[in-house]
């Protein structure tokens, strides 16, 4: 396989993962208060909307595996 195509066979990545992270940053950050409070400040920043939410989809990404490493819930 040539390097150029190899490099089209990886465009897709984890798109699955990736849709349902956005889909549960899209929620949390209007119903946690913190995520909620986070996406305000970015917005008042001038961040554009997109970008707000992939912010909030890596903090949330943090959460979890800080969830899953101490074995707690999420308060």
């Amino acid at each position: 396989m040539r390097p150029f195509q190899r490099a089209l066979a990886y465009l897709g990545g984890r798109a699955g993962g990736r849709c349902v992270l956005y889909l549960a940053a899209l929620i949390a950050s209007r119903s946690d208060p913190a995520l909620k409070a986070m996406r305000q400040r970015l917005e008042a920043a001038g961040k554009p909307f997109k970008v707000a939410i992939i912010a909030i989809a890596r903090k949330l990404l943090t959460i979890l595996n800080a969830v899953a490493r101490d074995n707690k819930a999420y308060t």
